[in-house]
């Protein structure tokens, strides 16, 4: 009965999370995110990204209100999601293209492979536990 209601309660913190990110996407897109050129690598017509909405505002940072404010922090977590995707993603490719630990670890700043590795393991694991 106790994991049931924890369930519960994590559902009901995941919608009213996704509600509020929605409501923050649509603040910032009626500030003229809507009018944003499409990117060449997204399929029309895909909207602008939590990480495209929240560069507008700060683009667009002087003549925010204390509101258009809260809603791009708003999208933070959803931006670091889609970032840590398009990184797992680069990953993947240089693991793919032959590129080594080693390669890796240097250009991003790792000490070691092996800590580039266990930094991937976990970057890994965080999106999974997202879906």
């Amino acid at each position: 009965m106790e994991r049931r209601h924890d369930l519960a309660g994590a559902d009901h913190a995941d919608r009213v999370q996704a509600r509020r990110e929605h409501d923050a996407q649509d603040r910032i897109l009626a500030m003229g995110a809507d009018q944003l050129d499409a990117r060449p690598w997204r399929p029309a017509p895909a909207p602008p990204t939590a990480a495209d909405l929240v560069h507008y505002a700060l683009w667009r940072a002087a003549d925010l209100t204390p509101a258009e404010l809260l809603s791009a922090l708003g999208l933070i977590r959803a931006a670091k999601a889609e970032i840590e995707g398009v990184e797992s993603g680069l990953l993947f490719v240089a693991r793919s293209e032959g590129l080594t630990w080693a390669q890796i670890a240097d250009v991003m700043g790792f000490r070691s492979p092996q800590a580039c590795q266990q930094y991937v393991q976990r970057l890994t694991a965080r999106q999974d536990k997202q879906r």
